[in-house]
């Protein structure tokens, strides 16, 4: 079970893939299931499938041991004539994005774990930033949003560092969060604005003042796989 901590100094590379139909985004799964089942790359240390909830598409994470071992696999034939044209016939947009773990918090304080075994309702969100305010959109993001702990159904959050992209213009932010629930993740957001705990008024003008664009999605894990396994 693939595990994310602040202090893995590995490469973490997100693949976002949007699609115009739910059959789509059914063949771009098994596209990916079995990229993954078959996965004996240098340097590869897992990946995770995510289906697209809200929206059709699907997301991998995958870990690396470092960008070097990633882009000896973008530069392979089948990457190259086989991989992108496959899943360039599935989707509307590409993003591949490389990034380094800016910050990690879970609830539980036991680490924050992805496994299709896990009922998580998974958020993932990308904001452009400027790259001068990169990182104090990471801290407004992360740090900034300890009050999540006391938030009911919340589970964990995630905040990536973006450091390289295709398919993907200017500097980013990613933040991957777990919830326990659709609704919990609904209710948080349904919260007033005079309800809000000024901690999070505080990071929510702080997020907004820096950030140039947002898009998100919510997914379910629907696979993994680790090396050696």
């Amino acid at each position: 079970m693939p595990k994310i901590s602040s202090d893995d100094k590995n490469l973490t590379v997100l693949n976002l893939f949007s699609t115009d139909a739910p059959e789509k985004q059914e063949g771009l799964l098994g596209a990916m299931r079995e990229i993954v089942d078959s996965a004996a790359y240098p340097g590869w240390m897992s990946s995770t499938v995510h289906a697209g909830v809200d929206k059709p598409g699907t997301a991998n994470f995958i870990q690396w041991r470092s960008r070097a071992d990633l882009e000896d696999r973008y530069d392979g034939e089948e990457f190259k004539h086989r991989t992108l044209p496959l899943f360039g016939e599935l989707t509307t947009s590409i993003r591949l994005l490389q990034n380094e773990i800016g910050y990690s918090q879970s609830k539980s304080g036991d680490g924050v774990e992805i496994s299709p075994e896990r009922t998580d309702y998974t958020v993932i969100a990308v904001f452009g930033v400027e790259e001068k305010n990169q990182d104090d959109l990471v801290d407004a993001l992360g740090p900034s949003m300890k009050f999540l702990s006391d938030v009911p159904g919340y589970v964990s959050h995630t905040i990536l560092k973006g450091i390289a992209a295709r398919g993907l213009e200017g500097s980013f932010v990613v933040s991957y969060s777990q919830w326990e629930s659709k609704e919990a993740f609904d209710a948080y957001q349904a919260v007033p604005q005079g309800d809000k705990p000024a901690a999070r008024q505080e990071a929510e003008k702080r997020t907004g003042s820096l950030l140039t664009s947002v898009d998100s999605n919510t997914y379910r894990v629907v696979h993994t796989r680790a090396a050696g396994e």
